[in-house]
């Protein structure tokens, strides 16, 4: 799964790596320990170009009777996006892109389990494919909301946990993006464990656990 990033790159290297014609992006800052249920930074495809926002993490569908189930639906499996009715549907015509410089996992260990921050080898930004819906309570107030998509994982994951968020290769994102591709199983082959040579994984503090740390101490390496 994926249940923890980091994204800590300045705001202008964003604009520029997404070609952001518009963003509503006003106070940000870096976050060294984003969490289910807040708000993330989502590009998706518009009718001026790509824009830049904010998405809460946990997707709450349309059709949703109420908001309770955003929490358990923060993450979606690859391999059965097409094949259940509410995914292949936002498959087809709700896609975007989640920026990140990091994630998360925690491997077990002998007596405990041990966080991993993964990254890749340039530390460079890149890109979880997501999925993304608004939903409306009965007094017409919209949330919009979003899930990151996972995938089995590559060599360097297999060694700490059995899945990995799919992370859309560099060439890939436009056609990701695009409104007028609605092909679900050509958008499903999309969806693989990136080159694990690219990546790397080192050991962090504990603290990554409590979803109130957000420091800059949190990635660093420890022995």
């Amino acid at each position: 799964m994926c249940g923890r990033f980091t994204i800590t790159l300045p705001i202008n290297e964003l604009i520029l790596r997404y070609i952001i014609e518009d963003s509503k992006i006003i106070n940000y800052k870096p976050r060294y320990n984003v969490a289910p249920m807040q708000n993330v930074l989502a590009v998706i495809s518009g009718k001026m170009g790509q824009r830049l926002g904010e998405l809460r993490w946990g997707l709450v569908p349309e059709w949703a009777k109420d908001q309770s189930m955003g929490s358990k639906m923060i993450n979606a499996r690859a391999e059965s996006l097409a094949d259940k009715p509410s995914f292949r549907q936002l498959l087809a015509s709700r896609r975007c892109i989640i920026p990140a410089d990091g994630f998360y996992e925690w491997k077990q260990e002998v007596e405990r389990k041990q966080p991993y921050r993964i990254m890749m080898q340039d530390g460079s930004i890149f890109s979880f494919a997501g999925l993304y819906d608004i939903w409306s309570d009965p007094n017409g107030n919209k949330l919009a909301t979003c899930t990151i998509i996972t995938t089995e994982p590559n060599s360097l994951m297999a060694g700490i946990h059995n899945r990995m968020p799919a992370i859309l290769r560099p060439d890939d994102e436009a056609m990701w993006l695009n409104r007028d591709n609605t092909d679900v199983h050509f958008l499903k082959s999309l969806l693989k464990p990136y080159d694990a040579t690219k990546m790397r994984a080192y050991p962090v503090s504990s603290a990554v656990g409590n979803v109130r740390n957000d420091s800059r101490e949190l990635i660093e390496e420890i022995k």
